[in-house]
C-alpha cells in the first residue's frame, strides 16, 4: 500500500471481478441492440476502460473527451469541455464511461451535449459512485461500487495528477491534500 493511503477501499481484484460482471450486462444489455459506442471521461476513466473492455464480446468502439470541473479535491462547478469526440454520433447508442460519479455536474452537462449532438441513448457505466455528494439528479445505469464521502485516489483517480497508477482504490490521507 502507498505511503500516503490510509486505507483501501476497493482491492484490484475486486475491480477486475466487478468489470467481469458489468462486462457480461453490457454483453446481455445490447445483445439484440446496436453496439454502444464508449465515451471514456480522460484521464480517469482509462484504466477501468481498459478492463472493463475485456469483457464485452460486442463489436464496440471507443472514444475520448476531456471534460474538467475540479481543481484540487472540489468541483468548480463549471464544466470544460477540453477534447471532444473525433466522430459524428447521430443515432449513436452511447455509454460514458466515468471513473467516479460524484456531484454529478460533470456527467449531466456531457449527457445533455451527447443528446443535443443526436445520441439516441446516452447511458452510464462508473467504477465508484459516491451519492452522499450528489447535488444534481443522476444515475448511472451501471455502477461498479457505491463508496462513502471519502477522498479516493488510484485506478485513474488522482489528487493534483498524483495517484492514477495506484491499482486499487485508496483513500488518501487528509494531511496529504488539507
Amino acid at each position: 500500500m502507498h505511503q500516503n493511503v490510509e486505507k483501501i477501499l476497493v482491492s484490484e481484484e475486486e475491480i477486475i471481478q466487478r468489470c467481469r460482471e458489468m462486462g457480461q450486462k453490457i454483453n446481455r444489455d445490447y445483445a439484440q441492440k446496436e453496439p454502444p459506442l464508449l465515451v471514456a471521461l480522460l484521464k480517469g476513466s482509462v484504466p477501468f476502460l481498459a478492463e472493463l473492455i475485456k469483457h464485452i464480446d460486442l463489436d464496440i468502439e471507443f472514444d475520448f473527451m476531456d471534460v474538467s470541473s475540479y481543481a484540487g479535491t472540489e468541483s468548480t462547478g463549471e464544466i470544460k469541455v477540453i477534447k471532444d469526440l473525433d466522430r459524428p454520433i447521430k443515432g449513436a447508442e452511447i455509454l460514458i464511461v466515468e471513473d467516479i460519479v460524484d456531484t454529478g455536474r460533470t456527467l449531466k452537462t456531457v449527457r445533455e451535449l451527447l443528446l443535443s449532438k443526436g445520441a439516441s441513448s446516452v447511458k452510464v457505466i462508473t467504477l465508484l459512485d459516491k451519492p452522499d455528494r450528489r447535488v444534481v439528479e443522476l444515475e448511472a445505469e451501471y455502477v461498479g461500487f457505491t463508496i462513502p464521502n471519502e477522498f479516493v485516489v488510484g485506478y485513474g483517480l488522482d489528487f493534483n495528477q498524483k495517484y492514477r497508477n495506484l491499482p486499487y482504490i485508496g483513500v488518501l490521507k487528509e494531511e496529504c491534500y488539507k
